[in-house]
């Protein structure tokens, strides 16, 4: 099924493997903010539910610093919805500190270690051009 829209997490590939993981479930997590993106709930055989997921595939991408400041910049300049996550992060231990740290800087000079975007296919794929897929 292709889709008309694409969700991109573009991760620094600097980063160690626990702090990729981190940095995708945090950024995925602002996207999965918008309720139109989630399908159903899922059920097993035994009746049990579960949470629903996105409708539609997420794409891992990495790039190093540049290509993931670039991508923020891209995509705030389309006014494309997005979420980020600083290297000032990982020192912080829960929302309002990794919101203060954010605000404390500046967008371009922010020290990007991830960036996530959702928005029209092909707008997405010209903010996120230089980054390559995660392995």
């Amino acid at each position: 099924m292709r889709f008309d829209t694409k969700i991109v997490v573009v991760v620094r590939d600097d980063l160690e493997n626990w702090q990729r993981l981190n940095v995708t479930a945090f950024l995925a997590s602002g996207i999965a903010a918008n309720p139109d993106l989630h399908g159903e709930p899922y059920t097993d055989a035994d009746g049990t539910r579960y949470l629903p997921l996105f409708r539609q595939p997420v794409l891992v991408m990495e790039g190093d610093k540049n290509v993931v400041a670039a991508a923020r910049e891209r995509a705030t300049r389309r006014g494309m919805p997005t979420a980020v996550f600083t290297a000032d992060m990982f020192a912080t231990g829960h929302d309002e500190a990794n919101r203060s740290v954010v605000a404390a800087v500046r967008g371009p000079d922010l020290d990007l270690v991830g960036v996530a975007v959702h928005g029209p296919r092909n707008a997405v794929d010209k903010i996120v051009k230089g980054a390559t897929l995660h392995p």
